[in-house]
């Protein structure tokens, strides 16, 4: 894994300011945070963020403003505050909660540099046009853990052979979940196994969700890969401890906090500290492009690095 490629997307906003924000903002450039969630969960990652800035010469507070914008899982709100963003004339505009704030960033200009981070394919959920040339005012890395979904769940096998009744929760509002859907119903179906979809999208759904799995006799669960369940670990760990499913997710974070095991792109996470991509993938990119790499042809990283991890239950 490139552990300075966001940092360094971030870092190549700065070629793409128009000339009027930069003689607006000449001793204090601003930068735009736009997350989906609430800040607490995410703190490592800003944290991670200020820090990779730094390295490459951009001390907030010192030469550097950012405005916070928080959706608190309210997706409905994100438009509202990239537009708010938009107009606080900020000179790029980075994005944390997967696909719905890059695509609201994306809605909501077309000048001002955008970089994104998510676990689904970038181009099947229409950010960028392709990986080696994304186009316009997008770029970002990609951690492709949606498309490590199958390996979750061949692993979900090994860990317990005896469940041939399998639970996928996944977020409705979440772009990726249909494709995610769709790929492992298929994978199950080959398999012999069934599997069945409980949405959610609020604490009282994931309630409801796990009570539907129980009353279907799910032995086994997957937890597909989306921001708001991050927010939402503890509960979600504690249910499937509860009615005694064998659980599966896409990161280290649920197998510490008590799950069975997690399987995903490495260094993506707020435990690993500081979390690589978020610190080294803002911060040389920016950097590059202020050297003359046009922003549309600012490729994208991928990070394919996946490891699994395991909390060590029984």
């Amino acid at each position: 894994m490139k552990r300075r490629e966001f940092i360094a997307a971030l870092g190549g906003a700065a070629a793409m300011w128009p000339v009027a924000a930069r003689g607006q903002q000449a001793t204090m450039p601003v930068i735009g945070f736009l997350g989906a969630t609430s800040p607490g969960p995410y703190a490592a990652i800003v944290d991670a963020v200020r820090q990779g800035l730094k390295e490459s010469g951009y001390v907030e507070g010192q030469n550097l403003a950012i405005e916070f914008r928080w959706a608190n899982n309210q997706l409905d709100r994100l438009p509202a505050l990239a537009a708010d963003l938009v107009n606080r004339n900020v000179a790029a505009i980075v994005t944390s909660g997967s696909v719905p704030p890059a695509l609201a960033a994306k809605a909501a200009t077309s000048t001002i540099p955008i970089v994104f981070h998510t676990g689904a394919d970038p181009v099947a959920t229409g950010l960028v046009d392709s990986l080696n040339r994304p186009g316009g005012n997008v770029t970002g890395v990609s951690f492709l853990t949606v498309a490590s979904a199958s390996k979750r769940l061949g692993l979900l096998r090994d860990l317990a052979p005896a469940a041939t009744v399998i639970g996928l929760l996944v977020n409705p509002t979440d772009p990726g979940a249909e494709t995610a859907i769709k790929e492992l119903e298929a994978l199950a179906r080959s398999q012999g196994l069934t599997l069945h979809v409980v949405r959610a999208n609020s604490e009282r759904e994931i309630d409801d969700a796990f009570t539907t799995l129980a009353q279907r006799a799910v032995g086994a669960l997957l937890v597909n890969t989306e921001p708001f369940f991050r927010t939402r670990m503890n509960q979600i760990v504690a249910l499937a401890a509860r009615h005694a499913m064998a659980d599966m997710y896409p990161g280290r974070d649920y197998a510490v906090s008590g799950g069975l095991m997690g399987y995903g792109a490495s260094g993506l996470l707020p435990l690993e500290n500081p979390p690589a991509p978020w610190r080294g993938c803002c911060g040389p990119k920016f950097s590059r492009l202020t050297n003359g790499c046009a922003w549309s042809r600012c490729r994208l990283s991928p990070t394919p690095d996946t490891r699994s991890h395991s909390s060590g239950a029984t």
